[in-house]
């Protein structure tokens, strides 16, 4: 069964059963002490702890999703059968149910037999499941072993864990969760340890594997640890997709599978190498391509914190991997682009920004690229002397070649030895003490003028933004910018090069907004009323809850012949939410002047400028 068809099995199973399929939530989860959306449920947490009204929202206490997730613990795992960054979780739920209307324990696991022996004809008899024992002055899960037995599966094939391996959540340190009842499915013999009391869970094999977690919410942690009873009870259900794949498709690993093979099979094709020789690479740079996709695709961009941090090190380790296999410049570009291609009918939003997440790729790959081969040279003199990596080697090849501190413990361990990761901290901080040090100094005095100019750049790519939408189309957006005190530059979406009349007329849009004397107006907003404002937004993950915009107002033609009123209503020429500094009118830039248009990236255009003083004719004065 391919995977495409599993989706549509689960969902119209659930659809028929009286749930609403809801749409998959972003990988940014909207609890902001999460980094990201590791769970099924994360979205639903809301209504889970009864903080909100699941019949006022959905109309139905009864749901059903396929979600996306990413998790990070086991960046270093991936490689072999089972772990992956990207994942798909497929999850049904019934949320604060009245135990005589609805569905709780006995109607979850009846929904869970139904689906894998009716509809995929799994065999029942290789069923084992697991219950609660009860730790922590929580009660053992004496309903659900009484439940299974009654569905027909023997004693001797239902087990007891704990805390560790049977209660389930909180997502972060405090939330709903409750005990778990797992459905685990035994792959045969030739996967176990050889041991006759084999079973669920077993540390030394893989014959036995979890496919479907069900939890019965009941409990709230709270900060101090303890658990309370939740004002009502949920089912909360998790089936490992890409594990469901592999066992229905009849492969050791969803690497084998419909997920993974287009990649897999381009990648074969760049490098002329077999996947069968390479199974560790292959599978590192088809996880981390896919990983690398979705996260772009929900906002995510490459930064040395957080979400972005995450996506740079999956990308760095990809380009690392890359030239192991001494695979040609830009080869992340079709691998993205076939990641597209096997989930655009799934995920419309990674077809929707195709052009971001090729950009994205493609700049960090080129910006990478460019010092790996020195540092890894570097690395390589360090490496020689046979011996563990100081703390303060470790933060050079990080502060000088872009290395991760993982990049290097990973680097480092291949050779047998290890990494001060303790010495490795001290060096951040001095340097960090260092860097504000520096700062304070240069921004005493001496920095204002350039800062003045930087200023005035600021507000002339607001000008240059409109005026390219307003000449090539509203399809237009801003991919990045750099600004010095000097020049501008802009990074644009658009396919192909502009003419000199093009280039022409957005020169004169600009400079005819900077003769209006035009005001720069300043408000601070939440992000939501923002956008419905119609504040232009990118890199939407690095918004906070409240935002600034800075709106660029003009007066209609009629009120600019007449004396200025306080009836003239303004018009708004440029808005956009931006956090960098802006000058109070447009006269005061002077002129701009656009030096050189060119590609930057595959669908991306790049312009130069520069603001020439009107009183001298001189550059950035």
């Amino acid at each position: 069964m391919n995977s495409s068809r599993l989706r549509k099995k689960f969902l119209d199973f659930f659809e028929k059963g009286g749930h609403k399929i809801v749409s998959s939530g972003s990988l940014i989860p909207a609890d902001k002490t999460v980094l990201l959306t590791s769970a099924g449920m994360q979205q639903f947490i809301p209504y889970l702890s009864g903080e909100k009204d699941v019949l006022k929202e959905f109309g139905t206490r009864h749901l059903a999703s396929m979600q996306k997730c990413f998790r990070t613990p086991d960046i270093e795992e991936v490689g072999d059968d089972t772990h992956h960054t990207f994942f798909e979780m497929l999850g049904n739920w019934s949320i604060g149910e009245d135990p005589e209307k609805g569905y709780f324990k006995e109607g979850a696991i009846k929904l869970a037999l139904d689906f894998f022996v009716k509809e995929l004809g799994l065999d029942k008899a290789r069923f084992s499941t697991t219950i609660f024992k009860g730790e922590k002055n929580i009660l053992r899960d004496e309903e659900s072993l009484k439940i299974w037995r009654k569905f027909g599966v023997p004693k001797e094939r239902i087990f007891e864990f704990g805390l560790k391996d049977n209660f389930w959540g909180p997502v972060g340190e405090t939330g709903p969760c409750g005990p778990c009842s797992e459905i685990h499915y035994d792959r045969g013999e030739k996967y176990g340890c050889g041991k006759n009391c084999c079973g669920p869970n077993c540390p030394k094999c893989e014959r036995f594997i979890e496919l479907w977690n069900l939890v019965f919410m009941e409990y709230n942690k709270t900060k101090d640890g303890s658990y309370y009873k939740l004002p009502q009870r949920n089912v909360d259900t998790g089936i490992g997709f890409e594990r469901l794949v592999a066992l229905l498709q009849n492969k050791d690993s969803a690497y084998e599978t419909d997920l993974f093979l287009p990649i897999i099979k381009k990648l074969e094709e760049i490098s002329g190498k077999k996947y069968e020789e390479n199974k560790k690479k292959f599978r590192i740079i088809a996880d981390h391509t896919r990983g690398s996709v979705f996260l772009i695709a929900d906002g995510v961009f490459p930064s040395n914190i957080g979400k972005g941090y995450v996506l740079r090190r999956i990308l760095r380790r990809i380009i690392r991997y890359g030239k192991v296999l001494n695979l040609p410049q830009n080869f992340l570009i079709p691998l993205s682009r076939k990641t597209v291609g096997v989930y655009k009918h799934i995920y419309p939003e990674v077809k929707l920004n195709e052009t971001d997440i090729l950009t994205v790729i493609q700049n960090e790959e080129e910006k990478f690229k460019r010092t790996l081969e020195r540092g890894l040279k570097e690395f390589d003199k360090l490496i020689s002397e046979n011996r563990d990596i100081s703390g303060e080697e470790a933060f050079d090849l990080y502060q000088s070649y872009g290395f991760p501190l993982e990049l290097t413990e990973e680097l480092t361990k291949e050779k047998g030895f290890e990494v001060d990761e303790k010495s490795f901290e001290e060096a951040v901080k001095k340097h960090q003490k260092i860097s504000r040090a520096g700062v304070e100094k240069k921004f005493g005095g001496v920095g204002r003028e350039a800062t003045y100019e930087a200023t005035k750049l600021h507000t002339a790519t607001h000008l240059l933004h409109q005026a390219l939408r307003q000449v090539l189309g509203t399809h237009v957006k801003q991919m990045g910018s750099d600004i010095t005190p000097q020049r501008l530059r802009f990074d644009f979406s658009y396919s192909k090069r502009l003419t000199e009349k093009e280039l022409k007329k957005v020169e004169e849009i600009i400079n005819q907004k900077i003769k209006e004397d035009l005001e720069v107006k300043k408000e601070e907003v939440s992000y939501e009323k923002a956008i419905k404002s119609g504040a232009l937004a990118f890199f939407k993950e690095k918004y906070p809850e409240i935002v600034t915009v800075y709106s660029i107002t003009e007066l209609p033609k009629e009120a600019k012949v007449k004396k200025r009123t306080k009836s003239s209503s303004p018009k708004v020429f440029s808005k956009e939410i931006c956090a960098g500094p802006h000058i109070g009118r447009t006269s005061e830039l002077g002129k701009l002047k656009i030096i050189k248009e060119e590609s930057s990236g595959a669908g991306v255009r790049r312009i130069r400028a520069i603001l020439i003083s009107p009183r001298t004719g001189i550059p950035g004065e």
